[in-house]
């Protein structure tokens, strides 16, 4: 039986696409088999982090409504022996779709994959209801800036509200230089902020931004801190 984990954020920029991208991706070269649901609607952005933008022709509101069957909007990553993707939908669809829809879909899809990964929205409205409402597991992305702590935090307690116990903090796009001069928010700032468990801190590095849009996993360039970081940050978070 798989599982399901969601990505959330509270606000817009935390970089949640890019880890959920990364997350995958280092599944799947760890021999799983993934599925990518990109549950961002209007907002989707992982075809392009994965380099798959241009072989989309379903989405997740196809599948949802009835339109297609699932096995049509799985777009598979050729680099990988088992990693799809199933992308959002574009803006202005609104296709009445509730929070078993998802439920119904993420269980079929853990019959026959190790991990669905969803990217879902940022903040709490329905959305995150959709994305997050079939969840074993979610992680909040946020990253050193007082506004975006806040907002984790909020997301944290809707999260814990709607029954996800397993919860876990990421803190992206870290710059150690602005910390030591007390420009932005400490790591202990930000642990007192967001009480839930930390899974790991990235720090930011300009490749990040290469490789969204080269459309190539940053994982994928093995040996280096990034790859590294992330393993023990996934390890943490699948254990």
């Amino acid at each position: 039986m798989g599982q399901v984990i969601s990505i959330i954020s509270g606000k817009g920029g935390t970089g949640k696409s890019f880890f959920a991208a990364n997350m995958g991706a280092l599944l799947a070269m760890n021999g799983k088999s993934v599925v990518l649901i990109d549950m961002d609607m209007g907002m989707r952005s992982l075809d392009i982090y994965m380099g798959l933008e241009n072989r989309i022709v379903y989405n997740i509101m196809d599948v949802l409504s009835g339109m297609c069957r699932i096995k049509q909007a799985m777009v598979k990553d050729k680099r990988f022996k088992s990693l799809y993707l199933m992308s959002a939908a574009p803006p202005r669809d609104h296709r009445d779709i509730t929070g078993m829809h998802m439920k119904v879909l993420c269980e079929k899809l853990k019959d026959d994959y190790d991990y669905i990964i969803i990217d879902g929205p940022t903040g709490v409205d329905e959305g995150l209801d959709l994305a997050a409402g079939p969840s074993d597991v979610a992680v909040i992305i946020t990253e050193p800036e007082a506004a975006s702590i806040r907002d984790a935090d909020i997301v944290d307690r809707q999260l814990s509200k709607m029954g996800v116990k397993k919860r876990y903090c990421v803190v992206n796009k870290v710059k150690a230089e602005l910390m030591a001069m007390g420009a932005v928010p400490s790591l202990r700032d930000i642990t007192d902020g967001i009480r839930i468990k930390m899974a790991g801190f990235i720090q930011y590095d300009d490749n990040m931004l290469i490789s969204n849009n080269k459309g190539v996993p940053i994982v994928l360039k093995l040996g280096t801190y990034i790859e590294k970081n992330f393993t023990k940050i996934v390890k943490r978070i699948v254990s």
